[in-house]
């Protein structure tokens, strides 16, 4: 009998998960569903853990990171929204570190350009006081709390009454993060196979077969990377979909460059408690440009990225889940109606940018993501030089 070995499948340096995988030395075959981020990192670092196993990365595209990983503003996020002690908050604290040391050592566009979230009135400082001390408490380091005059030091066209400085924050290229990681893997003997879509998952005895579009494939280990189609390929693999995906459209707008001085980094504002969602932002792209946005409009496809987009699955797949339909009456009346939510989001953007004049705005691509079933509050129209809808982040 040969000894078993034991690791965590996404146990960064210093952050324990409560559960544990146990893997034969017989069992090394290993089949991850998704070729977007999570996947190829999930692949990345299973390979360091376990050097002997044989992976394979099964992508129905025909290139890596179509989806969520290529269709968001690439933002580094540090864990400041986080519940302290909670996975999610030591994830993304370790998460941004990795991220940079990995860019660094590859030669990957990145920057920690920071961010600063802003208080647009007085009524928001209590709010942001406590971001300030769940920062610290997550382990954040440099978070410095700003006056009127010192934000504008750093963004001078910023307004409100206050700021947090939070320095670990950053903009990365994604999609050249996944073509490095798949140039890693195919080092190491790893499989990356495109155009590889899932039709069954069956099991016989002890091992799994995956039978895709590219041709049949045998694992002893099965891992879901699936992104926006993961609880459909949870559901072929015999377990319960008591959770769905429901999609929600985000949709920015991108400033003039005559108007791209107005935003030097990030700015973002105090998310309003009421919803699960940052707000309406304002973000610097890694190769230049900046957007402003999103809203959340429910798209009518898991892969809606054009408001024509329309797949009558997908849609009844929404409409029908309970969980969604519960959070409809909630927003009856909030911002995440459109009308409300576009005077909203043309006050706070006011309030963040009010030296800008238009007309300073186009219109760019949408696209989708996965969402949580509550809405997002901002349907962003703003003086402050918009250019149309444009991309979700994810």
């Amino acid at each position: 009998m040969e000894p078993l070995l034991e690791g965590s499948l996404s146990e960064p340096p210093g952050v324990h998960t409560p559960y544990t995988l146990k893997v034969s030395v017989n069992s090394k075959q290993v089949a991850i569903i998704g070729g977007g981020i999570v996947g190829l990192a999930t692949a990345y670092r299973l390979g360091e853990r376990f050097p002997g196993a044989q992976i394979r990365v099964l992508e129905k595209e025909d290139a890596v990171g179509r989806h969520q990983t290529g269709h968001n503003s690439g933002v580094l996020h540090s864990g400041l929204y986080y519940k302290p002690g909670s996975l999610r908050a030591r994830l993304a604290v370790e998460g941004i570190r990795q991220m940079a040391e990995f860019c660094r050592e590859n030669g990957i566009a990145h920057e920690i350009c920071g961010k600063l979230v802003v208080a647009a009135d007085e009524t928001e400082v209590p709010r942001l006081r406590d971001l300030e001390k769940r920062g610290a408490a997550n382990g954040l380091e440099g978070l410095r709390w700003l006056d009127g005059g010192e934000m504008r030091e750093i963004e001078p066209h910023v307004g409100g009454v206050a700021a947090l400085r939070v320095p670990q924050e950053g903009i990365v290229d994604y999609t050249a993060v996944c073509d490095t990681l798949v140039a890693k893997l195919s080092e190491r003997g790893a499989r990356v196979v495109t155009g590889a879509r899932v039709r069954r998952l069956r099991r016989l005895g002890a091992t799994w077969i995956v039978e895709t579009t590219a041709g049949e494939f045998a694992a002893g280990f099965l891992i879901n990377c699936a992104g926006l189609h993961c609880d459909r390929v949870a559901q072929l693999a015999g377990e319960r979909r008591d959770m769905r995906i429901v999609p929600f459209r985000g949709e920015y707008y991108k400033l003039r460059p005559e108007r791209q001085h107005l935003v030097r980094n990030l700015i973002y504002p105090v998310p309003d408690p009421r919803f699960p969602f940052l707000g309406v932002h304002f973000t610097r792209l890694i190769h230049g440009g900046v957007e402003a946005g999103p809203n959340a409009v429910l798209a009518f496809a898991r892969e809606g990225y054009r408001k024509t987009d329309f797949n009558a699955r997908d849609l009844a797949d929404a409409l029908t889940y309970g969980a969604f339909c519960a959070t409809i009456p909630r927003c009856a009346g909030t911002s995440c109606g459109a009308p409300s939510a576009a005077s909203y989001s043309a006050v706070r953007s006011n309030a963040w940018c009010p030296r800008s004049s238009p007309p300073t705005s186009i219109p760019a691509a949408p696209a989708c993501a996965p969402r949580p079933s509550r809405p997002k509050a901002s349907w962003f129209r703003t003086s402050a030089s918009l250019r149309g809808p444009m991309r979700c982040t994810c």
